[in-house]
């Protein structure tokens, strides 16, 4: 039987059916960053999934909800500072009255890690961990072959650990988490703030108007050479490696898996992130993790461990 499989991310929402064999075979999608309202949202999402299942006429036996802030044990979205909808959003419970379809809930990087282990890299292994780079920054964490969520549901927040005490403020409330500096925003910042700090720049980047500037547009241009979009990247990728060497000491993982955007660039952000990763690492660990890139689609990992959820 067919699952449905939701994806919540700050700026977008992506629904997809899944077949028995893992397959993600139609979808649809709603822009999340227009929606202050939950009760719009949820109206909108439950019509979209309706759509998607009358117009390929199958039955489903469950929805699995990736979401930032998602908690598995409650069914709720739990304060996301990454969504315009604020406080505690039922939605697994707001689906099932809307669909009369029983519904999950976890954490968005929760479900990409599930994915992962399901349907791509992670095949055979029990112990990893995935970090989300996109919006904002998630992990996911699978130690003995389960995902970890702690007593209330919220374990595995690593992109909230403080990597820079006094540092740039977060949605969160604090100031320095890991998230405001390898998110696409917090490249798109790095990058802001290295231009200003060189007024001789005159690269690929300096021809963008900063409202343009991207993630993406830094990482095309680094891969190009640009002198300055390299800095950025090197930047970015040894406070990544060194948070991962960081995470590696509490759960000794096989693998660290890295999806998302900004992960596109490949070497530029890659070849830093190893740098810093085994130059911090503990000795106890070198040699013993991989670094992968998901081996699943970016749009596709967290759709199939969302769904899979339900199976």
């Amino acid at each position: 039987m067919y699952a449905i499989g939701i994806d919540i991310g700050g700026t977008n929402t992506d629904i997809g059916l899944v077949n028995p064999q893992g397959e993600v075979v139609a979808r649809k999608n709603l822009p999340t960053g227009q929606y202050t309202d939950a009760n719009q949202y949820a109206d909108d999402l439950a019509n979209t999934i309706k759509a998607l299942i009358d117009e390929q006429k199958v039955e489903v036996k469950g929805i699995g909800i990736g979401a930032p802030n998602g908690n598995f044990y409650t069914g709720c979205i739990e304060n996301a500072p990454n969504l315009n909808m604020k406080g505690n959003i039922y939605l697994a419970k707001m689906m099932e009255e809307r669909l009369h379809i029983p519904a999950v809930i976890t954490n968005d990087a929760n479900a990409a890690a599930y994915g992962e282990m399901v349907y791509g890299g992670a095949k055979g292994m029990k112990h990893f961990i995935m970090f989300t780079l996109g919006t904002g920054v998630g992990s996911g964490i699978i130690i003995d072959g389960k995902l970890l969520y702690g007593h209330d549901g919220f374990a595995g927040e690593l992109g909230h650990t403080i990597i820079f005490p006094n540092g740039r403020p977060c949605k969160c409330g604090r100031q320095g988490c890991l998230e405001q500096y390898t998110s696409a925003g917090g490249i798109r910042k790095t990058c802001l703030e290295m231009m200003e700090q060189d007024p001789y720049y005159d690269g690929i980047l300096s021809k963008i108007p900063a409202e343009e500037l991207d993630s993406k547009a830094i990482g095309d241009a680094a891969n190009q050479g640009d002198i300055l979009a390299l800095r950025v990247f090197e930047f970015t990728g040894g406070i990544l490696g060194l948070a991962m060497a960081n995470a590696v000491a509490f759960s000794s993982p096989e693998a660290i898996f890295l999806m998302g955007g900004p992960v596109k660039a490949g070497e530029v952000l890659l070849e830093p992130v190893r740098k810093s990763f085994n130059l911090n690492v503990l000795s106890n660990y070198k040699d013993k993790v991989k670094i992968m890139v998901s081996q699943l689609k970016q749009n596709d990992v967290a759709i199939l461990g969302a769904a899979a959820l339900v199976n």
